[in-house]
Protein backbone atom coordinates (compact mmCIF):
# COMPACT_ATOMS: atom_id res chain seq x y z
CA UNK A 1 0.00 0.00 0.00
CA UNK A 2 3.16 2.62 0.86
CA UNK A 3 5.94 2.52 -1.32
CA UNK A 4 8.93 1.98 0.24
CA UNK A 5 11.46 4.81 -1.15
CA UNK A 6 12.73 8.14 0.32
CA UNK A 7 9.62 9.78 0.02
CA UNK A 8 7.72 7.88 2.58
CA UNK A 9 11.10 8.24 4.81
CA UNK A 10 10.68 12.28 4.29
CA UNK A 11 7.09 12.15 4.79
CA UNK A 12 7.46 9.89 8.57
CA UNK A 13 10.52 12.41 9.32
CA UNK A 14 8.34 15.48 9.20
CA UNK A 15 5.13 13.75 11.04
CA UNK A 16 7.77 12.83 14.04
CA UNK A 17 8.90 16.72 13.77
CA UNK A 18 5.55 17.91 14.22
CA UNK A 19 4.42 15.14 16.77
CA UNK A 20 7.33 16.19 19.03
CA UNK A 21 6.85 19.82 18.25
CA UNK A 22 3.35 19.81 19.15
CA UNK A 23 3.79 18.06 22.42
CA UNK A 24 6.77 20.93 23.11
CA UNK A 25 4.64 23.75 22.65
CA UNK A 26 2.30 22.83 24.35
CA UNK A 27 4.16 21.93 27.46
CA UNK A 28 3.38 18.22 27.45
CA UNK A 29 4.63 16.56 30.49
CA UNK A 30 4.97 13.34 32.34
CA UNK A 31 5.72 11.96 35.48
CA UNK A 32 8.52 14.08 37.02
CA UNK A 33 7.29 17.14 35.13
CA UNK A 34 9.68 15.67 32.05
CA UNK A 35 8.69 16.79 28.27
CA UNK A 36 7.08 14.56 26.57
CA UNK A 37 8.67 16.28 23.24
CA UNK A 38 11.88 14.03 23.60
CA UNK A 39 9.88 10.86 24.16
CA UNK A 40 8.07 11.30 21.05
CA UNK A 41 11.25 11.74 18.91
CA UNK A 42 12.99 8.67 21.05
CA UNK A 43 9.96 6.87 20.41
CA UNK A 44 9.53 7.11 16.88
CA UNK A 45 13.64 6.94 16.07
CA UNK A 46 13.09 3.46 18.61
CA UNK A 47 10.38 1.99 16.74
CA UNK A 48 11.92 2.70 13.34
CA UNK A 49 15.33 0.57 14.52
CA UNK A 50 12.77 -2.02 16.16
CA UNK A 51 11.04 -2.88 13.63
CA UNK A 52 13.70 -2.59 10.68
CA UNK A 53 15.32 -5.25 12.95
CA UNK A 54 12.30 -7.41 13.66
CA UNK A 55 11.61 -7.37 10.12
CA UNK A 56 14.62 -9.74 9.50
CA UNK A 57 14.60 -11.40 12.10
CA UNK A 58 10.85 -13.05 11.92
CA UNK A 59 11.99 -14.22 8.72
CA UNK A 60 15.01 -16.45 10.26
CA UNK A 61 12.86 -17.46 13.20
CA UNK A 62 9.99 -18.60 11.45
CA UNK A 63 12.19 -21.52 9.99
CA UNK A 64 12.52 -23.61 13.08
CA UNK A 65 9.79 -24.12 16.24
CA UNK A 66 12.44 -23.43 19.02
CA UNK A 67 13.54 -20.00 17.38
CA UNK A 68 9.78 -19.10 16.95
CA UNK A 69 9.24 -19.76 21.15
CA UNK A 70 12.08 -18.16 21.85
CA UNK A 71 11.32 -14.81 20.05
CA UNK A 72 7.47 -15.05 21.32
CA UNK A 73 9.19 -15.17 25.11
CA UNK A 74 11.54 -12.11 23.71
CA UNK A 75 8.09 -10.39 23.10
CA UNK A 76 6.70 -11.41 26.58
CA UNK A 77 9.81 -10.17 28.48
CA UNK A 78 9.95 -6.73 27.02
CA UNK A 79 5.96 -6.11 27.55
CA UNK A 80 6.89 -7.38 31.53
CA UNK A 81 10.10 -5.26 31.46
CA UNK A 82 7.72 -2.27 29.66
CA UNK A 83 4.79 -2.79 31.83
CA UNK A 84 6.27 -2.94 34.89
CA UNK A 85 8.61 -0.27 34.90
CA UNK A 86 5.47 2.36 33.62
CA UNK A 87 3.28 1.21 36.90
CA UNK A 88 6.28 1.66 39.09
CA UNK A 89 9.75 2.17 39.71
CA UNK A 90 10.87 -0.26 42.64
CA UNK A 91 11.24 -3.74 42.48
CA UNK A 92 7.87 -4.89 42.32
CA UNK A 93 7.71 -4.20 38.69
CA UNK A 94 8.03 -8.28 37.82
CA UNK A 95 4.62 -8.98 39.13
CA UNK A 96 3.04 -7.61 35.61
CA UNK A 97 4.74 -11.03 34.22
CA UNK A 98 1.36 -12.48 36.15
CA UNK A 99 -1.59 -10.32 34.73
CA UNK A 100 0.02 -10.21 31.24
CA UNK A 101 0.80 -14.13 31.23
CA UNK A 102 -1.93 -14.94 33.03
CA UNK A 103 -4.03 -12.92 29.93
CA UNK A 104 -2.28 -14.28 26.96
CA UNK A 105 -1.42 -17.89 27.34
CA UNK A 106 -5.21 -19.32 28.42
CA UNK A 107 -6.35 -17.74 24.72
CA UNK A 108 -2.93 -18.66 23.00
CA UNK A 109 -2.85 -22.09 24.03
CA UNK A 110 -6.59 -22.40 23.19
CA UNK A 111 -6.06 -21.64 19.71
CA UNK A 112 -2.96 -23.60 19.28
CA UNK A 113 -5.17 -27.05 20.59
CA UNK A 114 -8.28 -25.92 18.55
CA UNK A 115 -6.35 -25.19 15.47
CA UNK A 116 -7.33 -22.17 14.41
CA UNK A 117 -3.99 -20.68 14.88
CA UNK A 118 -0.83 -23.03 13.72
CA UNK A 119 1.84 -23.07 15.03
CA UNK A 120 3.99 -21.43 12.39
CA UNK A 121 5.91 -17.87 12.58
CA UNK A 122 3.98 -16.12 10.39
CA UNK A 123 0.54 -17.36 11.81
CA UNK A 124 1.31 -16.83 15.55
CA UNK A 125 3.81 -13.89 15.85
CA UNK A 126 1.20 -11.50 15.16
CA UNK A 127 -1.75 -13.36 16.33
CA UNK A 128 0.35 -13.46 19.66
CA UNK A 129 2.13 -10.16 19.34
CA UNK A 130 -1.55 -8.25 19.09
CA UNK A 131 -2.67 -10.26 22.50
CA UNK A 132 0.55 -9.27 24.55
CA UNK A 133 0.49 -5.94 23.29
CA UNK A 134 -3.21 -5.56 24.66
CA UNK A 135 -2.70 -7.07 27.97
CA UNK A 136 0.52 -4.94 28.47
CA UNK A 137 -1.71 -1.68 27.82
CA UNK A 138 -4.40 -2.79 29.95
CA UNK A 139 -1.67 -3.63 32.64
CA UNK A 140 -0.24 -0.07 32.32
CA UNK A 141 -3.15 1.60 32.76
CA UNK A 142 -5.10 -0.46 35.51
CA UNK A 143 -2.13 -0.41 37.53
CA UNK A 144 -0.99 3.84 37.08
CA UNK A 145 -4.84 4.36 37.82
CA UNK A 146 -4.92 2.18 40.90
CA UNK A 147 -2.25 3.40 42.09
CA UNK A 148 -2.92 6.75 41.37
CA UNK A 149 -6.06 6.42 43.20
CA UNK A 150 -4.86 5.05 46.14
CA UNK A 151 -2.42 7.86 46.59
CA UNK A 152 -4.81 10.60 46.59
CA UNK A 153 -7.12 8.86 48.66
CA UNK A 154 -5.43 7.65 51.05
CA UNK A 155 -7.32 9.08 53.84
CA UNK A 156 -10.59 6.65 52.62
CA UNK A 157 -8.32 3.75 52.57
CA UNK A 158 -7.42 4.32 56.12
CA UNK A 159 -10.98 5.21 56.97
CA UNK A 160 -12.33 2.20 55.48
CA UNK A 161 -9.67 0.03 57.81
CA UNK A 162 -10.98 2.22 61.31
CA UNK A 163 -14.29 0.75 59.95
CA UNK A 164 -13.31 -2.83 60.10
CA UNK A 165 -12.76 -3.67 56.46
CA UNK A 166 -9.58 -5.25 56.33
CA UNK A 167 -6.48 -3.85 54.20
CA UNK A 168 -7.09 -5.43 50.50
CA UNK A 169 -11.14 -4.76 50.56
CA UNK A 170 -10.21 -1.07 51.61
CA UNK A 171 -7.91 -0.80 48.57
CA UNK A 172 -10.48 -2.40 46.14
CA UNK A 173 -13.28 -0.44 47.05
CA UNK A 174 -11.40 2.52 46.44
CA UNK A 175 -8.98 1.29 43.34
CA UNK A 176 -11.64 -0.90 41.60
CA UNK A 177 -13.24 1.92 39.95
CA UNK A 178 -10.15 3.98 38.73
CA UNK A 179 -8.32 0.32 37.28
CA UNK A 180 -11.79 -0.50 35.27
CA UNK A 181 -11.06 2.71 33.14
CA UNK A 182 -8.44 0.47 31.81
CA UNK A 183 -10.65 -1.14 29.61
CA UNK A 184 -12.44 1.30 28.13
CA UNK A 185 -10.21 2.14 24.75
CA UNK A 186 -11.18 -1.60 23.70
CA UNK A 187 -14.71 -1.80 24.67
CA UNK A 188 -14.87 1.43 22.53
CA UNK A 189 -12.81 -0.05 19.74
CA UNK A 190 -14.82 -3.16 19.85
CA UNK A 191 -18.52 -0.78 19.58
CA UNK A 192 -17.75 1.52 17.11
CA UNK A 193 -15.26 -1.25 14.30
CA UNK A 194 -16.87 -0.86 10.69
CA UNK A 195 -18.32 2.69 12.21
CA UNK A 196 -15.75 5.23 13.04
CA UNK A 197 -12.61 2.84 12.27
CA UNK A 198 -11.40 -0.47 9.96
CA UNK A 199 -8.52 -1.55 12.24
CA UNK A 200 -5.40 -2.92 11.01
CA UNK A 201 -6.38 -6.73 10.82
CA UNK A 202 -9.53 -6.31 8.60
CA UNK A 203 -7.71 -3.80 6.34
CA UNK A 204 -4.83 -6.24 6.67
CA UNK A 205 -6.86 -9.46 5.26
CA UNK A 206 -8.27 -7.15 2.30
CA UNK A 207 -4.91 -5.69 1.66
CA UNK A 208 -3.66 -9.68 1.76
CA UNK A 209 -6.60 -10.99 -0.74
CA UNK A 210 -9.11 -11.75 1.53
CA UNK A 211 -12.80 -11.60 0.74
CA UNK A 212 -14.22 -8.96 3.26
CA UNK A 213 -16.22 -11.73 5.08
CA UNK A 214 -13.47 -13.39 5.97
CA UNK A 215 -11.37 -10.34 6.71
CA UNK A 216 -14.10 -9.50 9.10
CA UNK A 217 -14.18 -12.75 10.94
CA UNK A 218 -10.63 -12.50 11.69
CA UNK A 219 -10.95 -9.27 12.84
CA UNK A 220 -13.95 -10.00 15.19
CA UNK A 221 -12.04 -12.63 16.88
CA UNK A 222 -9.29 -9.84 17.27
CA UNK A 223 -11.45 -8.16 19.04
CA UNK A 224 -13.18 -10.72 21.59
CA UNK A 225 -10.05 -12.16 22.22
CA UNK A 226 -8.46 -8.69 23.26
CA UNK A 227 -11.18 -7.61 25.45
CA UNK A 228 -10.89 -11.21 27.15
CA UNK A 229 -6.99 -10.67 27.50
CA UNK A 230 -7.50 -7.08 28.78
CA UNK A 231 -10.19 -8.19 31.41
CA UNK A 232 -8.13 -10.61 32.88
CA UNK A 233 -5.24 -8.35 32.96
CA UNK A 234 -7.27 -5.84 34.58
CA UNK A 235 -8.37 -8.13 37.31
CA UNK A 236 -4.97 -9.55 38.26
CA UNK A 237 -3.53 -6.00 38.36
CA UNK A 238 -6.17 -5.00 40.65
CA UNK A 239 -5.53 -7.59 42.61
CA UNK A 240 -1.86 -7.28 43.30
CA UNK A 241 -2.71 -3.74 43.83
CA UNK A 242 -5.23 -4.49 46.89
CA UNK A 243 -2.61 -6.87 48.58
CA UNK A 244 0.10 -4.70 48.27
CA UNK A 245 2.09 -6.94 45.85
CA UNK A 246 2.49 -4.13 43.03
CA UNK A 247 3.44 -1.11 45.01
CA UNK A 248 5.71 2.70 44.81
CA UNK A 249 6.03 2.36 48.30
CA UNK A 250 9.60 2.03 49.69
CA UNK A 251 8.91 -1.74 51.11
CA UNK A 252 5.94 -4.38 51.46
CA UNK A 253 5.02 -2.48 55.05
CA UNK A 254 3.96 0.78 53.11
CA UNK A 255 -0.03 0.49 52.15
CA UNK A 256 -0.32 0.50 47.94
CA UNK A 257 -0.16 3.58 46.30
CA UNK A 258 1.99 4.78 49.18
CA UNK A 259 4.31 7.21 47.38
CA UNK A 260 7.93 6.99 49.18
Amino acid sequence: MLPVNSVLGAVLAALLVAAAGVAAVARLTGPGGRSHARAVGTAGLRAAVQLAAVSYVIGWVVRAVPLLLGFLLLMYAVAVWTAGRRVTGNRTWWWAALPIGAGVLPVVAALLLTGLVPVRGIALIPVTGILIGGALSATVLAGRRALDELASRHGEVEAGMALGLLDREARLEIARPAASDALLPGLDQTRTVGLVTLPGAFVGMLLGGASPVMAGAVQLFVLVALMAVQAVAVALVLELVARGRLHRGGGPGRPAGEVA
